[in-house]
């Protein structure tokens, strides 16, 4: 054993203490949750926010919810517009540092800019590291092998305040500890290489070249697919690279960051070159559960509707490769731990935000019940709302997830999808007021004339989205308009452009439906018991299951 795996172990048996600290202070929930809630209402509450708010005035749970309303992003915006100008003061108190902005999709065609605190990062990085911890303490092994994580740059541009915008999980990597750094193969500078293709090509030229990669973590199961069909498709042009230490100059890298990243490819190894030949030789692939054969755990969203890709994961990286959800977790903060593999089920992150939770069937109404952690029901659904030290409170998400049940106080919690109109399968948050008005931009463009049409999620091999109409189109007007519905909807939301641009969405289809579709769909939805006729909307965005595969039967029946 050498002296760097004697410290890490050290350092891993010290903070497994904090984590079972952290699993018996669960009896004490309740109050841990009600303080997490009163230092953010004193944090802020001398902010122009705080001010407008009465933050100033609410001491106790009751004061805050008779004060505060149930919000969204569109609340913030003015707020955060003055934060990017350098204002700080607009929603945060004293002793307060934006570190960055992440970036991520609004329901509108504006991208939401979610501030990211000095104080808020604190706490993201502790529950984060609860997690990591504790898929650790399960997979010991690590500790003499790489783990392999794919982010994104968090310095993607500037706001006019110099406050960097992108993603946080690159900020993540940049403040890793200096003790945890020789466990990640894979240099945080990466993460500001320009490309999905580009990077994720440098990704595996990087990591091919071991095979101690013990745990390859990242959010879409659709990435890990791409990473893996990219080896099999490069096998020659990747074991020549790793025999002589070169790289392709066909790889698309600004001359500064290609000297920065030219150490981690340069050195020929020919003993590995020969390992991947024996592989294509005896195979005729080139998969990561071949050249990988000591992988541990992978870790992946598992939960929603990224479960279809599942499979497919297990066939390229291994049918006895454990799997490790990471949780619920969004730029605006992270929201449950699995402890253990193979579960979606994740321990509710009490000790960092401040949660709070709407029944399903009341979300949307002018007075919901609305629980704390402590009293939710086994087995019952909840939309989830967070008060975060990123200055947002009562934040509906428009996450949906059910209680699997409770450790001490604190619930334990499966995510199931995205709320009543919204589509991510893929993690590209599609809200229905986006399609509505791309999809009504592409109309005007293309000069169509379509009154009612459904934008319908197609699960698959990649995913795509189909656009039903109850009309034909000829062949190059269809082809106009489908052109211009991609145009306008990367334009309205940058995950779904990002998605698009690395293969993990298929470009949407048309499809006809029989005339009289949506009137028929109205008329069984005002036949319905209780429904009120004037109450019916059309779904431009079908993500109800049922709806969605209704939709899908109707559409493949009229093309045969």
């Amino acid at each position: 054993m050498n002296i760097a795996y004697l410290a890490r172990r050290g350092y891993l048996g010290w903070q497994l203490r904090g984590v079972n600290r952290y699993l018996q202070q669960a009896a004490q929930g309740r109050e841990i949750q009600r303080n997490r809630l009163e230092q953010k209402l004193q944090a802020n509450r001398d902010s122009q926010f705080g001010r407008d708010y009465g933050l100033d005035k609410m001491r106790t749970v009751e004061d805050f919810r008779r004060g505060m309303p149930v919000t969204t992003y569109e609340d913030y915006r003015p707020f955060v517009d003055q934060v990017k100008q350098g204002r700080t003061d607009a929603m945060f108190g004293p002793g307060t540092e934006v570190l960055m902005f992440s970036m991520t999709s609004g329901t509108t065609s504006e991208s939401k800019y979610v501030p990211i605190t000095n104080h808020f990062f604190r706490e993201y990085r502790r529950s984060w590291n609860v997690w990591g911890l504790a898929t650790f303490r399960d997979h010991p092994d690590l500790l003499n092998k790489y783990t392999l994580t794919l982010g994104s740059d968090w310095q993607q541009f500037r706001t006019e305040a110099g406050i960097a915008c992108g993603s946080i999980s690159g900020l993540v990597a940049e403040t890793r500890p200096r003790i945890s750094n020789s466990l990640f193969l894979l240099p945080a500078v990466l993460n500001k290489v320009k490309g999905t293709a580009n990077k994720l090509y440098l990704v595996l030229r990087i990591a091919i070249a071991s095979d101690r990669v013990g745990m390859i973590a990242t959010a879409n199961p659709l990435t890990l697919i791409n990473l893996a069909r990219l080896a099999d498709a490069n096998k020659e042009r990747l074991i020549r690279e790793v025999g002589d230490g070169s790289l392709d100059d066909s790889i698309e890298l600004e001359p500064q960051l290609r000297e920065s990243l030219r150490p981690y490819w340069s050195k020929p190894n020919p003993r590995r070159a020969r390992q991947l030949e024996e592989i294509v030789s005896r195979t005729d692939n080139l998969y990561p559960a071949d050249f990988w054969p000591s992988m541990s755990v992978v870790s992946v969203w598992m939960g929603g509707s990224v479960s279809y890709y599942l499979p497919q994961v297990r066939e390229y990286f291994g049918k006895n490769v454990p799997l490790r959800d990471h949780g619920l977790s969004a730029s605006e903060g992270h929201m449950t731990s699995p402890m253990k593999d193979e579960t979606q089920s994740g321990l509710l992150d009490y000790a960092s935000h401040y949660f709070e939770f709407i029944p399903v069937d009341e979300h949307g109404s002018s007075k919901p019940t609305i629980l704390e952690a402590d009293e939710l029901e086994v087995g019952q659904d909840y939309y989830i709302l967070m008060t975060t030290l990123s200055g947002f409170y009562r934040y509906d998400i428009h996450d949906v997830v059910r209680c699997d049940g409770f450790v001490g106080k604190v619930p334990q919690l499966t995510f199931l999808n995205k709320g009543a109109h919204f589509s991510s399968m893929t993690g590209e948050k599609l809200s229905e007021i986006q399609v509505t008005q791309a999809v009504a931009n592409a109309f005007r463009a293309s000069e169509v004339s379509i009154e009612h049409f459904s934008l319908v999620p197609v699960p698959g091999d990649p995913a795509y989205y189909m656009l039903l109409v109850e009309q034909e189109l000829e062949e190059s007007k269809s082809r106009r308009l489908i052109d211009s519905i991609e145009k306008h909807l990367s334009q309205v939301n940058c995950e779904y452009e990002d998605r698009r641009s690395s293969h993990r969405l298929g470009p949407v289809v048309l499809r006809s439906v029989p005339a009289g579709t949506w009137a028929e769909h109205r008329r069984q939805h005002g036949a319905r018991e209780g429904a009120d006729a004037y109450a019916y909307k059309h779904p431009f965005l079908a993500v109800k299951p049922e709806l969605a595969q209704h939709f899908r039967d109707l559409a493949s029946r009229e093309q045969t």
